[in-house]
């Protein structure tokens, strides 16, 4: 922070006596520069950037209320302190020069000790308030750091737990990052449609993202012979595979009543719960219909069946991009929104580039050139 002695002072006054005297009245203490009519005033104050302004009101050309009024309105000059010296004495004078943005009002003729006593007291005050704004501007920096800093723990919490369940079941590989992307080309796709604006603003959009990779966090619940059986799973088997959406609903159930609210954990929930859901009612594990379903649960019913139907599993070959299109656009009105299919057709080619880039295998990079 620049110390008062260090401050610059604009002495602007269209004699040169009153400009010399003020200038041998505080040149011991500050830096002065000189300007002898407003239109001089005006470019000093662009390029010595002074701290104060000492400031005639009777001069040629723009005066000096005017001169300050476009001080005020000048982004770089709005806040230098401007203090009048001036002839003018009437109370009306002076009431104008503080209506223009001045800070003070000295009336002519000068004494030293006063002005020296005003400079420097508006030059503690300029000072103190940088210091304020710096304080505060930090203090800003460090909040925000520190709401960065909390963000990327809680994302790697959340991916960490996610990747928890992807251990569990070997084959899903790349699934988690793939389905996050795909939930965020398919949200701000559907947020220009108007039916969904309203639910999808930035905000909401964003923790979609960072909710989708908990979808499957409750297969961490399921035993390992069911889960990772490579043949057909028999229907008790399959039953027990259900319960992975309530399994995931419990766990971060009890994460929200442990912890201060937190959205995404809220919509995580909601997705771990639903996702298997179906439009017609047949899906779990309520056998919700329509619009009874979350809008995120039935998002990411089309983002995980999909990605389910590029990839490849040890009972399946990875489909083809036009089979798995085919097969979402089939399930129109059953076991999908036909709103959100809608949409999904508009970003289909991008879901395929996602597919592409996080390919586990390359049996799925080939399939999907098809």
């Amino acid at each position: 922070m620049q110390d008062i002695s260090e401050r610059t002072v604009l002495i602007v006054d269209d004699e040169e006596a009153i400009r010399d005297l003020l200038t041998a009245t505080i040149s011991a203490e500050y830096r002065t520069v000189q300007a002898v009519d407003g239109h001089e005033a005006l470019n000093c104050a662009l390029t010595e950037h002074p701290d104060l302004i000492l400031l005639d009101v009777m001069m040629s050309g723009i005066d000096g209320y005017e001169v300050c009024r476009q001080l005020k309105l000048e982004e770089s000059t709005k806040d230098i302190p401007v203090i009048f010296v001036t002839g003018r004495n009437g109370d009306e004078d002076e009431t104008s020069g503080l209506s223009c943005g001045a800070v003070d009002y000295i009336k002519k003729p000068i004494k030293p000790s006063i002005v020296n006593a005003r400079v420097r007291n508006q030059l503690e005050l300029k000072q103190a308030r940088e210091e304020l704004r710096y304080r505060k501007e930090n203090l800003e920096q460090t909040v925000t750091e520190r709401t960065k800093e909390l963000q990327r723990t809680k994302d790697t919490i959340v991916n960490s737990l996610a990747t928890l369940a992807e251990y569990r079941d070997s084959e899903t590989g790349g699934h988690i990052h793939r389905t996050q992307r795909y939930m965020k080309a398919l949200a701000e796709a559907m947020a220009e449609y108007p039916q969904f604006k309203d639910q999808l603003d930035k905000n909401k959009i964003e923790l979609l993202v960072k909710s989708a990779p908990l979808h499957d966090i409750g297969k961490v619940a399921v035993p390992d012979h069911i889960l990772l059986k490579p043949g057909r799973l028999t229907a008790e088997e399959f039953e027990e595979i259900k319960k992975h959406t309530v399994y995931g609903y419990e766990a971060l159930s009890r994460s929200c009543k442990d912890s201060a609210p937190q959205p995404f954990l809220e919509i995580g929930k909601e997705i771990a719960y639903t996702h298997h859901e179906k439009w017609n009612g047949t899906g779990y594990p309520l056998g919700l219909a329509n619009h009874n379903i979350p809008l995120s649960g039935r998002m990411m019913a089309l983002v995980d069946v999909y990605d389910a139907l590029i990839s490849k599993r040890i009972y399946k070959s990875a489909f083809s991009f036009s089979q798995a299109v085919d097969v979402i656009e089939n399930d129109n009105g059953n076991h999908f929104d036909p709103a959100i299919v809608e949409v999904f057709q508009e970003v289909k080619d991008k879901f395929r580039e996602i597919g592409f880039e996080y390919a586990d295998f390359e049996e799925e990079s080939n399939a999907l050139a098809v």
